[in-house]
Formats: structure tokens, sequence, C-alpha cells
């Protein structure tokens, strides 16, 4: 009996260690890297989020399951998106997101993100970030784009965070490596037609805002009224059945209705009041899409006129520039046949100089031949040049009187001849013909002597001269 005890308590021992390791074990702790998800049977609504901290998971009615919040990060590259101005736009960017740790987000990561692989939401985010993002550029100038960064982030951030937390994500950091302008950024193209669409735009959003408002104030207003009439009629009715056992009842009843009264008539000022602010708003909104689209205008007129200016000027420099571009063209065809007529002018006095040289190279062979021909005598090899020269040296000697033209000659002398065998007269013609130089006074000259056979000034020395008493006069006729 006692063993059996013993084995009781040992059996029930055993027991409560294991379901205190079991207990132990449905302990769950959340790490600082994760969001612990409690679901099931939780009394908090559809999950219970635990970023940090322990709890408790009750079996079979609860179970767990965990998110990370490791960041991801997603390469956005949006190409093709519409400006405010109606100019496709690229915007290549990197975001980084995460589950969220804060305690509104977290259930809605639990409800649509439970069970997800890091890559099934990299897809969700990816595609709420392309929606957002082309949002946001279409609402900004490219030249709010590239200049003021910030802003565009801001708006990028605060447009994607607000989505991305519907899911229980939240926008870590995001970056735009480049932004691109795929048209040109002709500014003056669907400049007009980018102001006018989003006036349009804000004018419908403005009245369907104001519409919405007025129908909400609207259904309240009667939501208000009807249950009034009701809370009053069955509180009349309770009042009436118990009118002639409880007298103080009735007051109340009155002093009820006379307060719900005073509310509804409250509630219908403060509704008019508020009807009254929203076209108010209503109307500054028209008035500031006015006043938008007026300066909207202006500035395309000042852009467009200082397109026209530029035009103007870039006409302008083209012109100038193709005046330079035909002056140079022209001084350097100058240029051009200047050195052309030059070649030809050096190239033809080189020939030239070739051809004298030619000439010169020839000769002095002729004249080696000639002296090899004579021995190595020099003196012979002149002769020989001379002596085959002859006859146009004795042409030349004929030539020098053969044009001299004499109108008349008068002749004065002593009446007898001479002491040669002719007249004075004839003796005169002999001389005229002996004033030209002889061939010996040729030779002379050129450092030589006349071989004897020709000629020497001995034997024309023996010849006697003509009468000196002879004057000869000689006209030459007038040119």
């Amino acid at each position: 009996m006692g063993a059996s005890i013993l084995i009781l308590v040992a059996a029930f021992v055993g027991l409560m260690a294991l379901m205190l390791l079991f207990f132990i074990a449905r302990y769950k702790r959340c790490p600082s890297d994760k969001i612990l998800v409690v679901y099931g049977r939780t009394g908090q609504g559809s999950a219970k989020t635990l970023a940090g901290g322990a709890v408790f998971v009750w079996p079979v009615i609860q179970d767990y399951e965990y998110l990370d919040l490791t960041p991801i990060s997603i390469d956005v590259d949006l190409r093709g998106a519409l400006s405010k101005q109606n100019i496709r736009v690229n915007v290549p960017s990197r975001f980084t997101v995460g589950v969220s740790n804060e305690p509104g987000v977290m259930l809605n990561a639990a409800e649509r993100l439970l069970g997800k692989t890091n890559d099934q939401i990299r897809d969700i985010s990816k595609d709420i970030i392309f929606g957002q993002l082309r949002l946001v550029v279409a609402t900004m100038d490219i030249e709010e784009i590239n200049s003021d960064r910030d802003k565009f982030l801001t708006n990028v951030a605060s447009n994607v965070g607000a989505e991305l937390r519907k899911i229980g994500l939240q926008l870590i950091n995001v970056n735009v490596t480049d932004i691109q302008d795929e048209s040109g950024y002709i500014e003056a193209l669907g400049k007009n037609a980018a102001a006018k669409a989003i006036n349009d735009a804000k004018r419908s959003v403005a009245e369907k805002n104001r519409d919405g408002s007025i129908g909400e104030a609207k259904a309240n207003q009667d939501k208000r009224i009807q249950v009034s009439e009701a809370d009053a009629i069955a509180k009349v009715g309770e009042a009436a059945a118990q009118a002639n056992a409880i007298d103080g009842e009735n007051e109340a009843a009155i002093r009820m209705a006379a307060s719900n009264a005073e509310r509804r008539q409250k509630e219908a000022e403060a509704l008019r009041i508020a009807t009254s602010s929203e076209k108010i708003q209503a109307a500054k909104a028209l008035e500031e899409a006015y006043v938008a689209e007026q300066e909207a205008e202006m500035a395309r007129a000042k852009r467009e006129k200082a397109t026209l200016e530029a035009d103007a000027i870039v006409n302008a420099e083209i012109a100038k520039r193709q005046l330079e571009i035909d002056a140079e063209a022209k001084a350097e065809q100058i240029r051009r046949l200047a050195k052309g007529e030059a070649d030809a002018i050096f190239l033809k006095k080189e020939a030239e100089a070739r051809g004298i040289q030619e000439i010169l190279n020839k000769q002095a062979e002729g004249f080696k031949q000639i002296v090899d021909a004579t021995g190595g005598n020099s003196k012979e090899a002149v002769l020989m040049i001379i002596a085959d020269k002859l006859e146009e040296l004795v042409k030349t000697q004929v030539e020098a009187v053969k044009n001299i033209k004499i109108d008349k000659v008068t002749v004065w002398e002593n009446g007898g001849g001479g002491d040669g065998d002719g007249t004075s007269t004839s003796n005169f013609v002999s001389g005229l013909y002996k004033s030209v130089p002889p061939l010996t006074d040729l030779f002379n000259m050129a450092g030589m002597n006349l071989p004897d056979y020709l000629g020497s000034k001995e034997e024309a020395k023996n010849n006697p001269s003509a009468d000196e008493t002879t004057t000869v006069e000689i006209i030459e006729p007038e040119s």
C-alpha cells in the first residue's frame, strides 16, 4: 500500500514537472529584431503583437509566429513618369523599408504580412512605391524635382510612407540616384496643357470634397434628428404609462425633452456653421486654383517670350558664324591658289635650272672631248672651236656695216689719186670696211693670238692708208 502511494506521488510529481516544462516552453520571448504575433483567441482582436519582452502563449487556443524587422532594399527604376508639366521623366531610386514596430501599425503587419517571405513583401511594397512615386512626380515641376530635392524626398516619404503603413511597413530611407528627362526638357511644349489639367484636377477635387462634406453633414444631421426623436418618443410613452403613478417621472421626461430640444437646436446651429465653413473653404480653394492658373499662364508667357528671344539670338549667332566660315573659306581658297601658283613657279624655275644645268653639262662634256681630241692642248682646242665658229664671226663683222644707211657722201680731195692704185673715194670705202674690228683684235681681247694663216697685225700695218687730205662727210637720213 505504501509503495502504491509512493508511485502515485512520483507520477503526480512527474506529471507536474512535465506540465511545468510545457508551460515554460509556451512562454515565448520576442527577440529585438523580430515582432511576436500571437493569434487565435487573444481577446484583443485578430492578433496580439509584441515588440520585445515575452508573453505566454496558451496551447490549443493560441499560436504564435514571428515577423522579421530586417530592412528590405527595393530598387525602383521608374521610367516615363509624367511630371506636372506633362514631361516624361525617369526617376531611378532605391527604397529601404521594414516592418514597423509601432503599436498601431504592427497589427496591420500581422494581418497582411504574416507568413509572407521577404521577396513577397518586396513585391507588394514595390507596387505601392511605383504608384505613389508617379503620383508625387505628377504633382511637381521638373525644376522642383531637380533643385529642391528635399521637398521631393519629403513628398515621397509622406505619400509612400502613409501607404506602406496601411500594410504594416515603414519607410526607412529613400535614395534617388539620378533624374533624367526623356524629352530633352522642352518645357514650352505641354506647359499650357499641364497647368490647365492641374487646375481642372484641383477644381474637381475641391468640388468633390465639398459635395462629400455636405452629404456627410446632412447624413449626420438626419441621423441625430431621428435618434433624438426616437429617444423622445420612447421616453414620452414611458412617461405617459407611468403618469398616474409617478408625477416626478413626468417632470423628468419634460425636462429631458426640453434638454433634447435645446441640444438639437445647438447641433443644428453647429451643423450650419460647419456647412458654411466648408463652403467658404471650397470657395477659397477655387479662388486659389484660379490664382494658380493665372500665375501659370503668366509664367508660360514669360517662358515663351524668353524662348523667342533665345531663338532670335541663336539665329543671329548662326548667321554670324556662317559669315565667318565663308570668309575663312575664301581666305583658305586664296591661300591655296597662291600656294599653287608659287609651287608652279618654283617647279618651272626648277625645270629651267635643270635644263640650263643639263646644257652646261653637255657643253662641258663637248669641251672635254675637244680638249681630249687635241691631246690636252687647250689653245689648239680653242682654235678648233673658233674655226668651227669662224663663219658666224665673219658674218657678224659683215652684219656690223650692212645696215648702215648713208644719204650722201661729200669728198674733198687734192684732185690727184693716192699712193695706191685706187682713187680717194675707193680708198674711203675700203677704209670704211677696215674700220670694223679685224679678227686679230677679237682674238687679242680673248687673250689669244690669231694663227698666221688667218692674217696678222703686221700685214695690216704694211697696207698704206688712204690720202689723209680726203675729207668725208656722212650725213645719215633723218629718222
